[in-house]
């Protein structure tokens, strides 16, 4: 039978739990420690102390504290030796002992049992001693029998088992390496006076880790613990270890071509392994700093695969335990794969992105200004989305401008991405309009979620959103079509700013009853207008509507002055609307509209009779006479504008219009009729009937196309000046 007396019906909380302690402490108070030196031993050949009897009580042991209604502390019992360095001195605050970012909390809770008399019951928390080391305990509150006032506070310290569950839980939240490598370092620093977390380059590069031979591993400091002033030399996070430094951790953890933990318990066996004063000075973080355990991150697998070291040091006074160091690896162990998934998803991470920040537009050229901002979701999110921007001019003077938003993330998300920017560039400049762009990517996409296609088995792509905008420096409009995307923002030059008037339409890949056909919406952009195409990631706040955020964006965008900076204006608007951590990728393109000056351009509009031609080379010629261009490059021209409107006449009805444009270092002439037929360059020679003047046109030009409209087609050629 329990030989411990039954407490009393008025016996306090604080009565309660000490008695208890009986059951766990022998009694005279704490249970002896060892004596380091016996426990040592010879130093080199046992680095380890073997645990004893007293060892195993203290893998759970009780102990009390009673406060007053300030909370401060009126008796206490922590006796055990797991509590030692808690110096609960009477009259001091109990909240002294929890970590700054706890205080508010487990106060509010403190408060909350002494107003409701409810008690609190087996909450995990870490407790500080006074050298700055953390106690994991299990703990209670009680509030105090009548007639006394105040609390009771019973505190399990089950500081292993405990700290080991709370650390994996903390250690698997993020996909970011830094914070990873952070929260294990965090974590060792229970069983030590520094933690410090070294991983193999090509962690960091998100590089395949795989076996490596014995000395060739290569680390840089992941993270180091606690955060402190430390001396010259010393590698902090961030930093390369000296190649010997790296030699000799990888050497010592790689016994026998296996990954061991290894334990060097003194300052001398310590100088032994290392040797070199400046490996001491870049691995050693003090003179108190004697022993140190080293424990890699090892992969399961065959062969083995060491992603780094992590390394625990304390002073040579306290020596580590068999249960200590089978604990420190069953915890690196425990956590090595969250390393390694935050490598791969930094892998992708990183390759996503640089395909992402490859189709971000360059430039823009001497009829608009572009200027783009890409800030992708932050590395502990899902992944990088699928938002892409594109700016890029087409042949025949216009500029195509692109936003799309594909559904989900990583490198599925990626691939599609990079598959519809390509076909929308190809397509828009071999002249297709946007509506018919958006036509072949809706047709695509659906192709995608086609499972046995193989380029994106097991992902979905349907809803996806794109939306083209077709500048023209001459006529100052914009051509746009949308397919389920955001509206994009127009300001004017007089400042009036707002989302364009677009018919909504539903995301590519929609169902066959949902599909309809894609408007064309074309707008007056004078020259000063600024147009902002984005992603929902700029616009979508948890706290309003995306009218709202739209209505913001278009404010913040109305506020860019003409001579501003337009890089610098988007780079401020991104962060003025968008949160520096996001779940989504934030996508946002600016265009200023500058367009043809009124002197470098002319159009004119002919009958489609046999005189065309001829009247088309009159008009001609004088506009180049007065440009003042070349003999050669007006003969050139006169012959291209000939064989264009005899062609025209030729196959295709009503009226033609002509259009000269003088551009950079070419002219660039368009021949425009209501034929709906495409002109193809035939194999046939200069001397065959048919096709002749197409040749002639290759010949005299740098390049040339057909572009399609509403009322037929556009033959357009540039030649060089």
């Amino acid at each position: 039978m329990d030989s411990t007396p039954s407490p009393s019906p008025s016996s306090s909380a604080f009565d309660m739990v000490s008695s208890a302690l009986g059951r766990y402490i022998p009694r005279g108070g704490a249970a002896a420690a060892p004596d380091p030196a016996d426990a040592r031993g010879d130093r080199t050949t046992h680095p380890r102390v073997p645990d004893g009897p007293a060892a195993g009580r203290q893998d759970q042991i009780l102990g009390a504290v009673n406060l007053d209604r300030d909370l401060r502390i009126t008796r206490c019992n922590l006796d055990a030796p797991v509590f030692a360095g808690l110096d609960a001195v009477t009259g001091s605050s109990f909240v002294d002992f929890l970590p700054p970012g706890d205080v508010p909390t487990v106060t509010r809770r403190l408060r909350q049992v002494l107003e409701t008399g409810e008690a609190h019951v087996a909450r995990i928390q870490r407790l500080r001693r006074g050298d700055g080391s953390e106690l994991v305990v299990s703990m209670s509150i009680l509030p105090a029998a009548l007639p006394h006032e105040g609390l009771t506070v019973s505190l399990i310290a089950m500081a292993r088992r405990l700290h080991l569950y709370a650390a994996e839980t903390a250690i698997g939240t993020s996909l970011d390496i830094g914070e990873t490598a952070q929260s294990l370092a965090q974590s060792l620093l229970a069983w030590g006076d520094v933690a410090a977390v070294d991983l193999d380059f090509a962690v960091w590069t998100g590089e395949g880790v795989t076996g490596q031979g014995q000395g060739r591993i290569r680390l840089r400091r992941a993270a180091l613990v606690p955060d402190r002033a430390w001396p010259d030399g010393y590698a902090t996070p961030g930093d390369d270890l000296p190649s010997d430094a790296s030699r000799l951790l990888a050497r010592a953890v790689l016994r026998d071509d296996a990954p061991q933990a290894i334990v060097l318990p003194d300052r001398e066996a310590v100088e032994r392994v290392l040797g070199s004063p400046r490996v001491m000075r870049a691995l050693v973080p003090g003179d108190r700093s004697a022993g140190v355990a080293c424990i890699p991150l090892v992969l399961d697998g065959a062969p083995s695969v060491v992603l780094g070291v992590a390394e625990v040091w304390r002073r040579a006074d306290r020596p580590f335990r068999d249960s200590e160091l089978l604990d420190l690896q069953e915890l690196v162990a425990r956590t090595a794969h969250h390393v390694d998934l935050a490598r791969q998803h930094h892998r992708e991470h990183t390759q996503v992105l640089a395909l992402q920040r490859r189709l971000l537009p360059r430039s823009g050229g001497d009829t608009i200004e572009i200027a783009s901002v890409y800030q992708p979701a932050t590395p502990d999110s899902a992944g990088v989305g699928g938002d892409w921007v594109n700016s890029f001019p087409l042949p025949d003077g216009r500029t195509a401008l692109v936003v799309g938003d594909v559904v989900g993330h990583g490198l599925g998300a990626a691939a599609t991405m990079g598959q519809l920017s390509m076909e929308a560039r190809a397509l828009l400049s071999a002249g297709l309009a946007p509506d018919e762009v958006l036509e072949h990517l809706d047709k695509t996409v659906t192709m995608l979620d086609d499972a046995e296609s193989g380029l994106a088995a097991g992902y979905s792509a349907l809803g996806s959103t794109c939306c083209i905008a077709l500048y023209d420096p001459v006529s100052h409009h914009v051509a746009l079509s949308s397919a389920g995307h955001l509206p994009p923002v127009l300001v004017s030059p007089d400042g009036h700013a707002g989302p364009l008037a677009i018919s909504p339409h539903p995301g590519l890949g929609a169902e066959f009853a949902l599909r309809e056909p894609f408007d064309v919406h074309t707008f007056h952009t004078p020259p000063g207008s600024l147009l902002a195409l984005f992603t929902d990631g700029l616009v979508e706040d948890p706290a309003a509507s995306i009218d709202e955020g739209i209505v913001r964006l278009a404010d913040a965008v109305s506020g860019v002055h003409p001579w501003d900076s337009l890089q610098q204006a988007a780079r401020h608007i991104v962060s003025a609307l968008a949160p520096v951590r996001q779940r989504d990728d934030v996508t946002l393109l600016l265009a200023r509209m500058i367009g043809y000056r009124k002197g470098d351009t002319a159009v004119w509009r002919l009958p489609a009779r046999d005189d065309a031609p001829a009247r088309a080379r009159s008009q001609v010629s004088a506009l180049l006479r007065k440009w003042r261009t070349r003999d050669d490059t007006r003969d050139n021209v006169l012959l291209l504008v000939s064989e264009l409107v005899t062609n025209a006449v030729r196959f295709a009805a009503g009226p033609i219009t002509v259009r000269l444009i003088r551009a950079g270092h070419g002219l660039l002439c368009e021949v425009g009729d209501t034929g709906n037929g495409r002109p193809r360059l035939s194999r046939g020679s200069l001397l065959d009937d048919g096709g002749r003047g197409l040749h002639i046109v290759h010949r005299l030009t740098t390049r040339w196309g057909v572009r399609w409209t509403d009322t037929g087609k556009v033959v357009w050629a540039e030649v060089a000046r």
